[in-house]
């Protein structure tokens, strides 16, 4: 049992450094312009059409995200993927300043989702869940976390892959977030 520990404390403090490494030293090559998110092909588009059932209470489908309202994130992560267990205390922390997230659940079960954010905390306004990756392949999402601010009419502003870092939150997500509010 001691040595699992130590292997995990080990994968961890790995984890983390690897995560330090992208997040400061390795060079945005995959961004639009550099520091303003990651290419997309909804970029100026309507959210794709879709309604996927909840993981928590209610699912919700584009119509929902086309309110005429206040912008949102709209997430796709998975219990299993480093990344996403990376960034969680990013979306905690959005959440705690009532910035508001919808989720999709990737490729992942019921019970691992549930039991991640009972876990972790719950980070979202909304949870749905796409098990088979259907809706993911529709926004041209292929590894989690991807993350894409939708305006109010449900158009897709921004999309960023791979974990939020306070940094992006501040400099990317946070002014378009005012941006784009009515």
């Amino acid at each position: 049992m001691l040595k699992i520990v130590a292997v995990l404390v080990l994968l961890g403090a790995a984890g983390g450094g690897l995560y330090a490494y992208w997040d400061v030293l390795v060079p945005r090559a995959n961004t639009v312009v550099a520091g303003q998110g990651s290419p997309s092909r909804l970029l100026g588009a309507r959210v794709p059409g879709f309604y996927l059932p909840g993981l928590l209470g209610e699912g919700f489908a584009a119509r929902d995200l086309i309110t005429g309202r206040q912008p949102r994130l709209v997430k796709f992560w998975g219990s299993w993927s480093p990344a996403c267990i990376l960034e969680h205390p990013v979306l905690m922390e959005l959440q705690a300043s009532r910035v508001e997230v919808w989720s999709i659940v990737f490729r992942d079960t019921r019970t691992n989702a549930l039991d991640y954010l009972e876990r972790n905390g719950n980070p979202y306004a909304r949870v749905a869940f796409d098990a088979a990756g259907r809706a993911a392949s529709d926004w041209g999402v292929k590894e989690v976390p991807a993350t894409f601010l939708v305006d109010g009419e449900g158009i897709v502003r921004w999309h960023h892959s791979g974990p939020l870092t306070p940094r992006i939150v501040a400099s990317q997500v946070r002014p378009l977030l005012e941006r784009y509010a009515p």
